[in-house]
């Protein structure tokens, strides 16, 4: 099976479990970064691993509730199962499922699903970025007066945001966070959001978006405007229509 289609048809079974799922008192655990976890997250993990195990066993695996991987691999998938566990587990139909390829540190594909919207986000190297098998492309705003930006930071993250948002709003920039980066990510790649900034340093959180957005005409780097690799740990991210780019990373540098 080739990997458009292998991770098209694992998009759409976990989509199938999050909407499956999805319910009101849903029961959940804490984890020790005070996020929640539920049977939705594992289960999907699990399927994950399962299936890449089974259609390309040379692979290894990246995933935020359990991980498959060793460093001899050239070819990783990279997925978070459900980004936007504090909505879905909440009863806010907010998430997404995000799975990327990354080779040699390099994400080549990206897949993202909405399965409330039944949106499914989708791209490969070179070959440009679809929502539902139309083109879509990122937002042609030249200035941060009213763009809409996503931003997210918690006071325990190492990187402080927290002069960078008093920045953008000063600049006119309308901040949001619906508590799932990856969605608003595929935002920023079909053009309603002009950029999110990221602090989170694990790769499950950017490597979908990398490639996504950058296919759909924008940029992601790190947070401090560095290319990065998609296999460890990353130092957060910016994605943006590549316009404000270097604006929104000289105010992050700035204010740091």
């Amino acid at each position: 099976m080739d990997y458009k289609t292998f991770s098209l048809e694992l998009a759409k079974e976990a989509g199938k479990i999050i909407a499956a799922n999805f319910s009101l008192g849903m029961k959940k655990e804490w984890k020790a970064d005070n996020t929640p976890l539920t049977q939705t997250d594992l289960k999907i993990n699990q399927l994950v691993i399962d299936s890449v195990k089974k259609e390309f066993p040379g692979h290894s695996i990246i995933a935020e509730e359990g991980s498959d991987f060793s460093d001899k691999s050239e070819y990783v998938w990279v997925c978070d199962p459900v980004d936007g566990t504090i909505p879905f587990s909440h009863g806010i139909p907010t998430c997404v499922f995000s799975l990327a390829l990354v080779r040699k540190g390099e994400s080549i594909l990206g897949v993202v699903y909405d399965p409330f919207l039944q949106r499914m986000f989708f791209a490969e190297k070179s070959k440009g970025a679809t929502m539902n098998g139309a083109k879509i492309s990122v937002s042609r705003a030249t200035s941060l007066q009213n763009a809409l930006v996503g931003f997210v930071w918690w006071k325990s993250e190492k990187m402080n945001l927290s002069k960078t948002d008093e920045i953008l709003s000063d600049r006119g920039a309308i901040l949001i966070d619906v508590k799932s980066i990856v969605y608003m990510d595929m935002l920023v790649a079909n053009g309603e959001l002009a950029a999110t900034l990221f602090p989170g340093t694990k790769p499950h959180d950017t490597a979908a978006t990398k490639i996504v957005v950058e296919e759909a005409g924008g940029k992601v780097t790190d947070i401090y405007g560095n290319e990065q690799r998609y296999d460890r740990d990353i130092k957060g991210h910016i994605a943006s229509n590549g316009i404000l780019h270097e604006e929104l990373v000289r105010i992050v540098k700035e204010n740091l």
